[in-house]
């Protein structure tokens, strides 16, 4: 099974997906940044593009590196990323369903407002990039492609991971870490 969490910069995507990681028996963070991360130290500047996305070589690797995944092992899959475009959300996510493998996409949403007071906690100034993409990202994630939304405005992590757990009939068990890892996860917990 795949969980794919999808929204804005804010949204709460990453800490809920170490958080589910805990709760779950034998999930797995997959972080399709890293395959960007990737192609961009690895291709000239002349090929360079705004956002990895772009590149269809990134969808092209996090769909295969997902169905293999899927297809040998039963982990949980948990994919905290934002994808905003239509095609590529069929490209990856629709055609990972096409060939029969199992994908629960939920959308982490917030207000603008909550979203911009989340990136400032975190450091984030209001003129970073991941500031800069609120608006651009709360406008795609409106298609009705990008079903199954969470308002997450007035929810802890841990009220956002039940939620989860109960929209998509998950087996939560409790969470082994002590107060500290959970509510530092940045700082104290590995992804994998």
């Amino acid at each position: 099974m795949i969980i794919w969490l999808n929204g804005a910069f804010g949204a709460g995507k990453t800490q809920t997906a170490i958080s589910l990681r805990f709760r779950l028996p034998n999930a797995f963070i997959y972080d399709p940044e890293e395959a960007g991360f990737y192609i961009r130290s690895n291709i000239p500047d002349s090929m360079q593009k705004s956002d990895f996305q772009q590149h269809t070589l990134w969808r092209s690797i996090v769909y295969e590196h997902l169905a293999y995944m899927a297809a040998n092992k039963d982990n949980v899959i948990i994919v905290p990323m934002t994808i905003t475009e239509p095609s590529y959300y069929k490209e990856i996510v629709g055609k990972l369903r096409k060939d029969g493998h199992q994908v629960h996409h939920l959308v982490l949403t917030a207000s603008e407002e909550t979203l911009r007071g989340r990136l400032a906690k975190r450091g984030n100034k209001q003129n970073s990039w991941a500031a800069q993409q609120i608006t651009r990202c709360l406008q795609g994630l409106s298609n009705p492609i990008f079903e199954n939304k969470l308002i997450t405005d007035n929810m802890s992590i841990a009220e956002v991971v039940e939620a989860v757990g109960l929209q998509m009939d998950l087996h939560l068990q409790s969470d082994p870490r002590s107060w500290w890892r959970i509510h530092w996860p940045r700082l104290t917990s590995r992804w994998r």
